[in-house]
């Protein structure tokens, strides 16, 4: 069969499949796209004349689009995922920030970045950065570390293989992330007799790895012998669609769950077990219960430093560890018991090798008491009426209480994910969407548009504020133009409200992070005269302006009943903060200063380093 290379590609993406429990579904649901000289003629083409095969959807800006693609992917929980193809030079380097995104939270993309040419008949091209030291360097080589699997493509029977390796990455929960294969402009335009058998329909099994039986008994035999035992549940339980399990475990033996940002809702917020959320942007009553736990079961987690609260959390001197997930790199952390295996299958198989076995009454008790008591602080902060602007508590609490039962909040950098984390009250496992792997400004709207693209039937909340709005929100557009309806919540509390609080608290003043015009004394005059809402419309969105608590409401009914993407911005005060977690975070503080409020600080960060330990 004589095709291009690039629409070898296309007809080969288009034909690959996902299978889990006997479930087939397309894997490549699309392909994302921005055109220049360097995939015009290739990518471009190919996907006008197999547009068929698989949709193209035009995108404002490359790292958003690889960002709606990460969006997708974890909503689809990495069982379907989309494409996304630039030109060369300053196209392709775009997406790295995005493919970065995506390898630390472990999702599934396919990046195609343009190339320059193979041949280097006509080199330097447009946008070629030279390297005297090898005439084998482009900018691609950038996605190196940020990639699960690279290759460039400089003939045109290297494809297969690539192709091939490509898919293997993908579909393996354990290895996922990004997948970049850098295609030269002029391989891409280049024809070949490709064998028919490339371009057969391919299903890809996505396994469910058992645990070694010895293996379980252990960590049975661990839980048993544990008299304040605590399940921290991760991504990884969501990803598996192990939900139902893990309540079940919950219910019969009494361990209490907590939650990780990935793994927020694995169990309804009002869940008996369910403690909410643990680490630095935990609740009080997750983090009491991780100080005195003597056995933790971390489950389909990575452990980030947030969850253990910079490794100062979890504070009995003879803490244990078993950890179940499906890739051994994780599994091993803290110095834990390894189960590596899918979560659905180690849980169940737990479950089993406890029968007969639960906590203490007292103990549900204790687990029970302190989550009331943190459900009493939750209701004070959501009805705070602080007055005008509102705090930012109370906006989060009334989408929380517009939201249906199936809809979902996105979000990723700044304050909000912290306050989400300990606040937002989840009811189910695909209802909560916080990056933070990465925790990239500018994710939340192109994020937003990729979980709406994967879950058309669902309500999207994107919760932002104006500094990540700043940063990227051009997918706006994106989502009018394709008929994908949002509803866009921004926060204008005109600076970087998360660093202020954390420059405030090691003692830096909250120095570079309000916005604010520059004086003869430095960025420290009246707000800078920005109208983000103007802004938001003249991208094609519908705006509703809200002052007051009140006239948020109103404002969030109307976009909840519109079909089109409506933003609705509101500002809040930045200095009423959202109720502690009673944990720390690891965020050197400078060791001399002549400032007083740096040296207060660094006693402070001595004095909660003490608490920091090896898990060993």
């Amino acid at each position: 069969m004589r095709l291009t290379v690039a629409q070898a590609l296309v007809r080969f993406l288009s034909v690959q499949y996902s299978e889990r429990d006997g479930v087939e579904r397309r894997f490549f649901a699309g392909c994302f796209g921005i055109f220049g000289h360097g995939n015009v003629a290739g990518m471009g083409q190919a996907l006008l004349e197999h547009g068929d095969e698989l949709p193209y959807l035009m995108a404002r800006n490359e790292q958003a689009m690889v960002h709606a693609a990460a969006g997708f992917a974890r909503m689809s929980d990495r069982l379907s995922a989309l494409a996304c193809t630039t030109s060369i030079g300053p196209g392709a380097t775009n997406m790295v920030t995005g493919a970065a995104l995506a390898t630390v939270n472990r999702l599934p993309v396919l990046l195609l970045p343009g190339d320059v040419f193979a041949t280097r008949v006509a080199n330097p091209v447009l946008q070629e950065l030279e390297d005297a030291r090898s005439y084998d360097v482009s900018v691609n080589d950038c996605f190196r570390p940020v990639s699960k699997y690279w290759d460039r493509i400089n003939r045109a029977e290297q494809l297969p293989g690539a192709l091939l390796a490509a898919m293997r990455v993908l579909t393996d929960p354990a290895e996922t992330g990004a997948v970049t294969l850098a295609l030269p402009q002029d391989v891409q335009a280049e024809a070949f007799d490709w064998p028919e058998e490339l371009f057969a329909r391919r299903v890809w099994r996505v396994g469910r790895p058992v645990p070694e039986p010895a293996v379980v008994a252990e960590a049975a035999a661990m839980v048993r012998s544990a008299e304040r035992p605590l399940i921290v549940a991760g991504g990884g339980v969501i990803y598996s669609g192990a939900t139902e399990q893990l309540r079940a475990l919950a219910e019969r033996t009494g361990v209490p769950v907590a939650e990780t940002q990935a793994g927020k809702g694995a169990l309804a917020w009002d869940h008996p077990s369910s403690v909410g959320a643990v680490g630095a942007t935990g609740t009080t009553a997750a983090n009491a219960l991780a100080r005195r736990a003597d056995v933790v079961v971390g489950i389909g987690t990575r452990y980030s430093d947030f969850t253990t609260a910079s490794h100062s959390l979890f504070a009995d001197p003879g803490v244990r560890f078993v950890n179940i997930n499906v890739a051994r790199a994780d599994a091993v952390k803290l110095g834990g018991l390894s189960v590596v295996a899918d979560a659905r299958e180690a849980i169940r198989a737990l479950d089993e090798a406890l029968d007969g076995w639960s906590v203490p009454d007292s103990y549900r008790v204790e687990a029970r008491e302190r989550t009331e008591q943190w459900n009493g602080v939750v209701d004070a902060a959501f009805g705070e009426r602080h007055g005008t602007p509102p705090a930012q508590s109370e906006i989060i609490g009334i989408v929380n209480a517009e939201a249906g039962p199936r809809d979902v909040v996105v979000c990723a950098a700044g304050s909000m994910p912290g306050d989400l984390h300990k606040l937002w009250r989840a009811r189910d496992p695909k209802g909560y969407h916080v990056e933070y792997g990465y925790s990239c400004m500018g994710y939340e709207i192109a994020g937003g548009l990729g979980v709406k693209m994967a879950a058309p039937d669902r309500e999207v909340f994107v919760m932002v504020g104006d500094g990540s709005y700043l940063m990227m929100a051009q997918e706006l557009t994106t989502a009018v133009a394709e008929g994908i309806k949002l509803v866009v919540v921004l926060v204008q509390n005109h600076g970087y409200a998360s660093i202020g609080n954390l420059s405030e608290s090691v003692g830096a003043q909250r120095f570079g992070t309000r916005h604010r015009l520059r004086t003869p004394t430095g960025l420290d005059g009246a707000p800078i005269p920005v109208d983000l809402a103007a802004n938001a419309a003249s991208l094609g969105a519908d705006v509703i302006r809200a002052a007051d608590a009140d006239g948020f409401r109103k404002a969030l009914r109307q976009a909840i009943a519109s079909p089109r993407t409506t933003v609705v911005h509101v500002e809040t005060d930045p200095l009423v903060a959202a109720p502690g977690s009673e944990a720390w975070w690891d965020v050197p503080v400078a060791e001399v200063s002549e400032l007083d409020d740096t040296r207060r600080a660094r006693a402070r960060y001595d004095d909660d380093k003490k608490a920091q330990r090896l898990y060993l």
